[in-house]
Formats: structure tokens, C-alpha cells, sequence
């Protein structure tokens, strides 16, 4: 990584299989359950999404590049850039998936730093939201942004 350009690397391991963990990443009805709101399609290849969160009041396009158990890749808008992000799972043991997030990436300046710190919250927030989902039934973003609503 260039020092004039930020990315974000986050991880977590989930105590379930890959395909269940690539199934709750792509399928809109599982997603709903931890993370979006809402979204206008199924993660596959090629497809231009809307993404709507529950606590915040815009759309966020979502432009698919790849959708395979092992490489999820997409580009979405942050403050008027299209950025990439890539969720790479791989299998642990037997029943165990590790998924690594990156995002990418943006100047190191006020924006770039406000963004790092944000999203690095927010990824890592997508994990345990993911984990709690998948291991236990828990939404545990219910609620939990409400404060932020405008």
C-alpha cells in the first residue's frame, strides 16, 4: 500500500460453512437480516443493485463484478467516488469460513481519513452483524443505528 493512498482490511472468522456465508452475502432476503433494509436484486455478476440501510435516507448503488463462494467483488459510491470492495472467503477446519473485506481506496487526506475511520467501523460491524446472524439468529443491527437517522 502507497502512503498517499488509505484501504481498509478487516476479518473474521464464522463458525459455518462457506456456502452458508456466501449465501447470506448474496441473497437480498438474508442480507436483511443484518445489514440492508432492502435491495433490488440478488448479488450476481454484472448487475447494478440499490442498496437502502435501514437508518440512513438515500439509495446506494452497487455495481456486482464478481459473485463466487470464494470472491465477492463490487463497486459502490462513497462521497462521489465508486469504490471497490472485495470479500474473499476461504474454509478453515471443517466447518469454519474466514472472510476478509477490503475496501479500496481513497487519498490520504481529511476525507480519505474520515472515510478509513467510518468504514473500518462499519466493515468490521458488518462482520459481527454476519457472525451474530449466521451463529446465533441475532439481528443485532436492529436498532442499533437509530440515532443516526436525519
Amino acid at each position: 500500500m502507497k502512503p498517499d493512498v488509505l484501504e481498509i482490511n478487516v476479518a473474521m472468522q464464522i463458525s459455518k460453512p462457506i456456502n452458508e456465508v456466501f449465501e447470506a452475502i448474496v441473497n437480498p432476503e438474508k442480507m436483511c437480516n443484518y445489514f440492508i433494509s432492502q435491495s433490488t436484486g440478488r448479488m450476481e455478476e454484472g448487475k447494478d443493485l440499490i442498496w437502502k440501510f435501514p437508518e440512513f435516507d438515500f439509495e446506494c448503488p452497487v455495481k456486482v463484478v464478481k459473485a463466487e463462494p470464494n470472491l465477492i467483488s463490487y463497486y459502490w459510491e462513497n462521497s462521489g467516488e465508486n469504490l471497490l470492495v472485495e470479500m474473499k472467503l476461504s474454509t478453515v477446519g471443517d466447518n469454519f469460513t474466514l472472510v476478509k473485506i477490503s475496501e479500496k481506496s481513497m487519498a490520504n487526506n481529511e476525507a480519505g481519513l474520515k472515510w478509513l475511520s467510518g468504514n473500518s467501523f462499519g466493515w468490521s460491524n458488518f462482520l459481527a452483524c454476519l457472525k451474530a446472524y449466521l451463529e446465533y439468529g441475532i439481528n443485532l443491527r436492529k436498532g442499533s443505528f437509530d440515532f443516526m437517522k436525519k
